[in-house]
């Protein structure tokens, strides 16, 4: 038996100890199988770049689980995507990449594929098991559901998560130190999220929560409002910017800064047609969408309120690689080696789809069928330690739209 594994997508808290995971539940349960990595993603499954574990590696599984990152390398490649995979030299010109990709699996004798990656990583390798199973190919593919974002249906909690707001929580607690080096700062804080506010919301909320462990002078010299939250704006919610600037204009009087969090995806649809209607082409990667790097939320949303809040200084730093880059934190680990458990036993049994929390089965871990996972599945702005947060920082919550300006 021959078992392949992909990580796809951008880096997350959670590829190297999915692999880990992996190798050890198939020490156990299939010890005498072939386990094999095709080197950056679904790119190295069109070239056929591929590593094979040697039981030196096997037997040191747990030293995955210590590292960030992917030790196979990612990509980020579409497979139905033809036009970008020949630009790419992934595939000859009038090649199919999904006949490409199924025909490597075959000629390495691959009985089972497992992809870690978000909802595009596992979008296509939905597409890519459909096309095996209408063209008669026996080969079992079972994700596992990675992404910072949190948001892919319906997986109740996304492996990485967890971590990526941990870490960006810790980031901003550095950065806030900033707020000492003039009068009347605006620091902001942009976090990852394109759709979805999950990660901008939990790590606002992690570094609110972590202020009350400081001990703080009674005083204004060293007074926890000057180093807190004062607003997390994320795509679910609208950004009423006229109010929000009267709020947040008080609060620099009262404490000399501002200290904002926003995620990458706020707004950008204002931003994007604002840059559109002078002319800008803001250009799109393989998967549709925006390239956030050219937006550049935070940069934009800096220089709308610099002058509106009498900022002296403005400083836009963002968390995503710092975020993206560690090692799972003690609660991811559990949720990985869980996923892995399930994803291993699902394909030794011959059963594709995506090892995951299931929100429709009560949270309950199981492979979720392929044809339901999808992305886009938006924060849930009802939760509780979301309103506790935005009562604490006197945000008021707003209603679901975009930016009202």
């Amino acid at each position: 038996m021959r078992i392949a594994f992909l990580t796809a997508g951008g880096i997350a808290p959670c590829l190297s100890a999915s692999i880990g995971g992996l190798i050890e539940q198939y020490n156990r349960l299939a010890p005498d199988a072939d386990l094999m990595g095709y080197l950056n993603g679904y790119q190295g499954l069109l070239t056929g770049k591929n590593y094979h574990f040697p039981q030196s590696v096997r037997d040191q599984a747990e030293v995955f689980y210590n590292f960030g990152g992917s030790p196979i390398g990612n990509s980020r490649v579409k497979l139905t995507n033809i036009e970008d995979c020949v630009k790419r030299g992934l595939v000859q010109e009038g090649e199919n990449p999904l006949e490409v990709a199924a025909r490597r699996l075959q000629d390495d004798k691959i009985d089972i594929l497992h992809t870690i990656g978000g909802d595009d990583t596992n979008s296509t390798a939905a597409d890519l098991a459909h096309y095996l199973q209408e063209n008669g190919y026996d080969l079992t593919v079972v994700g596992l559901p990675k992404t910072i974002d949190n948001d892919v249906f319906p997986i109740a909690q996304t492996l990485g998560a967890w971590t990526a707001a941990h870490q960006s929580a810790r980031f901003f607690r550095n950065v806030a130190n900033e707020n000492t080096t003039s009068s009347r700062q605006l620091i902001i804080h942009e976090v990852m999220g394109r759709n979805c506010g999950w990660l901008t919301a939990r790590a606002a909320y992690e570094y609110h929560e972590s202020l009350h462990r400081y001990d703080w002078l009674p005083d204004a010299l060293l007074h926890q409002l000057r180093w807190d939250v004062d607003a997390a704006w994320i795509p679910e919610l609208e950004i009423d910017l006229d109010a929000e600037v009267e709020r947040l204009h008080r609060m620099m009087d009262e404490h000399d800064s501002v200290n904002l969090f926003i995620s990458e995806g706020a707004g950008v649809d204002v931003i994007v047609h604002e840059k559109e209607s002078k002319g800008e082409t803001v250009a799109k990667d393989a998967f549709g969408h925006y390239r956030l790097d050219d937006v550049n939320v935070g940069k934009w949303f800096g220089e709308q309120l610099k002058e509106k809040l009498g900022a002296e200084k403005v400083l836009v730093q963002k968390s995503g690689y710092f975020a993206r880059s560690a090692a799972p934190n003690d609660d991811d680990l559990d949720l990985i080696k869980a996923s892995c458990a399930q994803a291993a036993k699902s394909a030794l049994e011959k059963v594709s789809g995506v090892a995951g929390l299931d929100e429709d089965q009560g949270g309950q871990m199981r492979t979720i069928e392929f044809p339901r996972i999808k992305g886009g599945k938006p924060f849930d702005t009802d939760e509780e330690w979301f309103n506790k947060l935005l009562g604490e920082i006197g945000q008021p919550k707003g209603q679901p739209a975009t930016v009202n300006h």
